[in-house]
């Protein structure tokens, strides 16, 4: 079967050509594809057979044949062919020669609500902050911002990662770039509530906590000391329960090695590829950690549970759509126990494109795509599962993703790199089942150069795609139903900093692009948002989200940002020097969501839905 145009594939997944966001096909020249070679590795000989079959009840696949020991603990016997009513779930197949195959059977399509249209608020946590909050907005802000939706009939929020960060200083600001997406970020927990927290002495540390509210910059690192010795104290006064030993169990070995990691990037830095030789093995150097620093391991186990308790609370009652980045950071938690899993020297991006001339590069290394598989696809599986778990929605960062991933060898430029071909039926199929599992929906981030065959595929899938005003020529009402629709993302411009033409001066500040282009861009943007009546900054905003309401998408979202008029975008992205997932909403919670614009975009949005 031939390769659709501009898509040639070799063995080792490199896309050697490919369609560049003006539709020329593009050559990738030898050396990088003899270099991503190297860095991908040859698959084994018997590398299908160590790999998972992952398929659908009622289909028929060669070779499955024998027992399979269902995940239940009962068996069935399967002859070509899956009965239509075969169990979901992960198991194994056990064949007539003696060799087993892990099975994996999914619904095929992610789970979506009975309830097919509703609208909600899309939330950067960290910068919602109230009035009791301790520099940032964390999961009582959250709990806050969930009771208020509901009370305006909203069905869903849709927020940041809140993903791990390593511990110490200086804490990474991206929530995109995690040190794992299996467990959350310490900032976002509420000390004050912390299980054992009113028979502690927090006095001043809420007061320093507190005062960290006047600054509209959000000094994580000052926070990240506070609620670190806050934690600490409530743990020392308050020996943990057997509900946290029941918890703790049942998370077994992942929580073990986040523990122990979390203990070593204390005491040696964040980045494990940094440490001494022998703390390098997770195999070695957890134990030896358990059994040196039992007490620190307990601890940060401890914290994780307090932060899934809070989740909980934040969440009830309501879908929380929580972000999956697309990524991790290279020396972090995920990388350091999955370490053979990821490529060496090689970060993901983006090419050239209309937003970024000289392509991109995220930082984070890429899973191996043969790797990744004979693992059984854990990384994948437990990132997504960890995520939905509490949370009732999942939107996946950069779907297309899936299905490709822009590789940058080291030290080159993010332009200079290629394409590498994942298996995205595998991938899609297991996101399915872990939505039916966790009773969640799923949304794919399918923003940008998108290649042919994807919006079908994920739209095949029952995941949502996403539309954004600024960036769709079609007017809102012809928007498909299957989609979340949003005036803007944290990338794009508020309509404050749009209207007003406070974003094009913060990019020209900062250096990005040409002038010219970013005129452009910005004259095409005001064009799908129209002539406003009346002309103020607050029409403008107003107008956009009455436009936004033609939509017949599922989800529809507005942000805290346009509630509050708010010129600056939480990222520009590929700047440094500017106050990127920094800047704290100029409104406490109390103020923003009990102002007249926010009950103004909420009746727009409730009386269309």
């Amino acid at each position: 079967m031939r390769s659709p145009p501009g898509r040639s594939v070799d063995a080792w997944g490199v896309q050697t050509t490919w369609l560049d966001a003006s539709g020329t096909v593009r050559t990738v020249p030898p050396e990088t594809v003899r270099l991503l070679h190297d860095r991908i590795g040859r698959r084994p000989a018997d590398h299908h057979e160590r790999s998972p079959i992952v398929t659908r009840p009622g289909r028929r696949l060669t070779g499955l044949v024998g027992e399979v020991a269902l995940e239940d603990g009962t068996s069935a016997r399967v002859d070509g062919k899956l009965p239509g009513d075969f169990p979901l779930g992960y198991h194994r197949l056990l064949r007539p020669d003696g060799r087993q195959q892990p099975l994996i059977v999914s619904p095929g399509r992610c789970w979506l609500p009975e309830q097919r249209r509703s609208w909600g608020w899309s939330v950067q946590l960290y910068a919602a902050r109230s009035r009791s909050s301790w520099g940032i907005g964390d999961l009582a802000d959250l709990r806050r911002l969930r009771e208020w939706a509901q009370r305006e009939g909203a069905g869903f929020l849709l927020v940041n990662p809140l993903h791990a960060a390593a511990p110490g200083l200086p804490q990474e600001p991206s929530p995109y770039l995690p040190t794992s997406r299996r467990f959350l970020n310490l900032l976002y927990a509420d000390v004050e509530q912390a299980p054992g927290a009113a028979a502690t002495d927090l006095t001043d540390l809420i007061g320093l906590g507190r005062a960290r509210n006047a600054d509209r910059r959000i000094d994580r690192d000052a926070v990240y000391a506070l609620k670190n010795e806050g934690l600490r104290r409530v743990f020392a006064s308050t020996p943990p329960d057997h509900d946290f030993a029941a918890w703790q169990g049942a998370k077994g070995p992942s929580l073990a090695q986040f523990a122990a990691f979390m203990v070593l990037a204390e005491r040696h830095g964040p980045d494990w590829r940094s440490w001494p030789a022998r703390l390098r093995d997770p195999a070695t150097a957890v134990p030896a950690v358990s059994d040196r620093h039992p007490h620190d391991v307990v601890f940060h186990a401890w914290v994780q549970w307090v932060l899934d308790l809070q989740l909980s609370w934040a969440c009830e009652g309501l879908a929380v759509v929580q972000d999956l980045p697309v990524g991790v950071f290279g020396g972090g938690a995920d990388a350091w126990v999955w370490q053979d899993q990821f490529a060496r020297e090689t970060t993901i991006g983006a090419p050239a494109d209309a937003f970024n001339s000289s392509g991109q590069d995220w930082g984070a290394p890429p899973l191996v795509p043969w790797r990744l598989r004979q693992s059984g696809y854990a990384p994948f599986i437990e990132s997504v599962r960890a995520t939905v778990e509490r949370a009732g929605g999942l939107r996946i960062d950069h779907a297309m993703g899936l299905f490709r991933l822009w590789w940058v060898p080291r030290d080159g430029p993010p332009a200079g790199g290629a394409y590498v071909r994942y298996l995205a039926g595998d991938l899609l199929d297991i996101l399915a089942l872990e939505s039916h599992r966790a009773r969640a929906l799923v949304v794919g981030e399918d923003l940008g150069t998108v290649e042919d065959g994807v919006h079908q595929s994920l739209l095949e899938h029952g995941l949502l795609s996403y539309r954004v005003l600024w960036l769709e020529a079609d007017d809102p009402s012809s928007w498909p139903v299957q989609s979340l629709a949003a005036v803007t993302t944290h990338d794009l411009p508020t309509v404050a900093g749009l209207w007003s033409g406070a974003d094009l001066a913060d990019q020209l500040d900062h250096g990005v692009g040409d002038r010219a282009e970013l005129v452009g861009a910005r004259n095409a943007m005001l064009a799908r948002l129209g002539q406003p009546p009346g002309g103020s900054t607050l029409d403008a905003v107003l107008f956009a989200h009455r436009r936004l309401a033609r939509a017949p998408s599922m989800l529809t979202a507005a942000t805290l940002e346009d509630v509050a008029v708010e010129v600056r975008r939480p990222n520009l992205p590929g700047v440094g020097g500017r106050d990127n997932w920094s800047l704290a909403l100029p409104q406490p919670l109390e103020d923003l969501t009990a102002s007249a614009t926010a009950a103004a975009i909420a009746r727009t949005l409730r009386e269309e839905a």
